[in-house]
């Protein structure tokens, strides 16, 4: 997978947050009040991203999963506060849990077909190589 279909795949997922939080109390998923939601942890998304661009890191790995994650939570937590918005504890830890098994968690299922796939092409070629 190229760079820009993860960044658009780590856009995605804070998008999906934002719906989720909006729609789990009850608020309005109008595309403008999703964005009021989202804009703080998009833009620490695009932070972090933007580092990873020119640092050259690899953005498929979990380190990259771990790095846009932490980057994207934090970064998303002081924006909404600097703001006006809160930050309640709950709020805080929920937001922390759920960017992280997005944001990790889509690396790590790659990982894991890239490797089941790799093992059968493996077995395949193995298997033609024995005829």
């Amino acid at each position: 997978m190229g760079k820009q279909y993860a960044i658009v795949v780590d856009l995605a997922l804070v998008v999906v947050f934002a719906v989720i939080g909006r729609a789990s109390h009850g608020g309005s998923l109008g595309p403008g009040a999703i964005f009021g939601t989202a804009w703080p942890f998009l833009t620490a998304c695009l932070v972090a991203w933007a580092v990873m661009l020119i640092r050259k890191r690899d953005h498929l790995g979990i380190g990259a999963g771990i790095f846009v994650w932490f980057i994207t939570w934090a970064g998303g937590m002081f924006f909404r506060v600097s703001g006006g918005d809160t930050a309640a504890i709950p709020f805080v830890v929920v937001a922390a849990a759920v960017l992280a098994l997005f944001l990790v968690g889509w690396r790590v299922l790659a990982g894991l077909l890239a490797r089941r796939n790799g093992a059968a092409a493996k077995t395949a070629a193995g298997s033609v190589a024995d005829q």
